[in-house]
């Protein structure tokens, strides 16, 4: 009961968090008469706030990952079984379809469509990669060192990605193939997610191995580092 529990919160954040992140898109374009710059900045705002609420309220029951390179980072951290870190993953591409599918109906559209925005080339692997090691880099210190603030720090993060990566920092793999089944502003063609993916998952090894290395270091040198070692609460 309690593994399905945490399915449960799993797939309620996931699917609201795309419902945010293709409905806050759709209503940008629709209101910023044009204007790029503003429909970035809403679709950037509502993501970040809707994460902040999210991961503040489902963190605690399933940890909040909404995101299989998040799940694979806490089992290799030992947190989840293989089961279960596997369970995370296909609950987190379900849900992310179905909360693409239920934006398109809010907003009268075809169920699902094939994605049209060419998202592709070496820039934009490369942002997808910085903005992956961010996000790993952010979680994984913030739970040691401010657990407490992680959804702030998450949420905070994201919203600065949005603007600082050329790929507008899509940094999961399972919202970037749920993406790939709308033709609205956020979306993007099925042909480019493979590539997108390699880059995120390679971008969040990497951001493991440097925040696991900061913490090694700072329990080697600091006396009372094991004392402020906190988990994230799950």
């Amino acid at each position: 009961m309690n593994l399905w529990r945490k399915l449960l919160a799993e797939f309620v954040g996931t699917g609201l968090l795309l419902t945010i992140i293709v409905g806050s898109g759709i209503m940008a374009v629709l209101l910023a008469a044009g204007n790029d710059a503003i429909a970035l900045l809403a679709n950037a705002s509502a993501t970040a706030a809707g994460l902040y609420v999210l991961i503040t309220l489902l963190g605690p029951i399933s940890g909040a990952h909404f995101n299989p390179v998040v799940t694979l980072a806490m089992r290799w951290q030992g947190e989840l079984t293989n089961g279960e870190a596997m369970g995370y993953i296909v609950v987190q591409c379900v849900a992310a379809i179905a909360g693409v599918m239920l934006t398109h109906a809010m907003f009268g559209m075809p169920l699902v469509q094939v994605g049209i925005h060419a998202r592709t080339g070496a820039a934009l692997w490369i942002s997808e990669g910085l903005a992956t090691f961010g996000l790993l880099v952010t979680i994984l210190l913030g739970r040691v060192h401010r657990p407490g603030a992680v959804p702030i720090l998450v949420a905070a993060y994201i919203f600065s990605a949005y603007w600082f990566t050329a790929s507008t920092s899509f940094a999961n793999p399972a919202v970037t193939l749920a993406r790939s089944l709308t033709q609205t502003f956020s979306g993007i063609r099925p042909e480019d997610v493979a590539a997108f993916v390699v880059a995120q998952i390679a971008g969040g090894v990497v951001g493991m191995a440097v925040a696991c290395g900061f913490v090694a270091h700072d329990r080697r040198t600091s006396p009372k580092s094991n004392s402020a070692v906190t988990p994230a609460s799950r």
